[in-house]
């Protein structure tokens, strides 16, 4: 992969805060975020890893209180819109939607491999 290859950031800007594309891997060993990959179909999804199982919603809600966590919003503020039974979802989180952004890139640009 080229090193000036621009990957677009998995996420949009809306008026009440971000909607973000996951990748989500449960049973992963441990809670994290591993940055942000680029799709077979060129989309870009936040790579995302849970210890909770995919049973009953146990990983959706992992991967839930881990972005809220992450993120420093109340676990009220982030909602699953869709991909409950699949790896690839899209998160709602409320909030500023500026300060949510700038707080996904860190968390996203500390994971990134070079």
């Amino acid at each position: 992969m080229p090193k000036n290859l621009v990957i677009k950031e998995p996420w949009r800007y809306g008026a009440a805060g971000i909607s973000i594309a996951l990748r989500v891997t449960p049973r992963g060993g441990r809670d994290d975020i591993d940055g942000i990959e680029q799709l077979s179909d060129g989309r870009s999804v936040l790579k995302v890893r849970v210890r909770a199982i995919a049973d009953g919603g146990e990983a959706n809600n992992a991967v839930l209180v881990l972005l809220a966590k992450s993120l420093g919003v109340p676990k009220a503020s982030v909602k699953l819109l869709s991909g409950a039974t699949s790896r690839l979802k899209q998160i709602a989180v409320d909030g500023d939607p500026a300060r949510l952004g700038e707080a996904l890139r860190q968390l996203a640009s500390a994971k990134s491999t070079d």
